[in-house]
């Protein structure tokens, strides 16, 4: 069971790290694929949030700022 869920942890993170590159490559903040905001999902419709990575530019700059500890 503990193989599963190793393999299963090393597939998100080369996932999750293919991502990044990608969007490193593009320019782009990859919380919010560069759209800048996040959506809000429920029962009713309500404005979309800045994207709390970005801070709403949708920029990698302003994400890899942000992010840095």
């Amino acid at each position: 069971m503990m193989g599963l869920f190793n393999a299963l942890s090393n597939w998100k993170a080369e996932r999750d790290e293919k991502h990044r590159s990608e969007m490193e490559t593009l320019g782009l903040c990859p919380d919010c694929n560069g759209r800048g905001f996040t959506p809000s999902f429920g029962f009713e419709y309500s404005a979309p949030f800045d994207c709390p990575g970005c801070d709403g530019t949708g920029l990698y700059s302003s994400w890899q700022e942000n992010t840095q500890e």
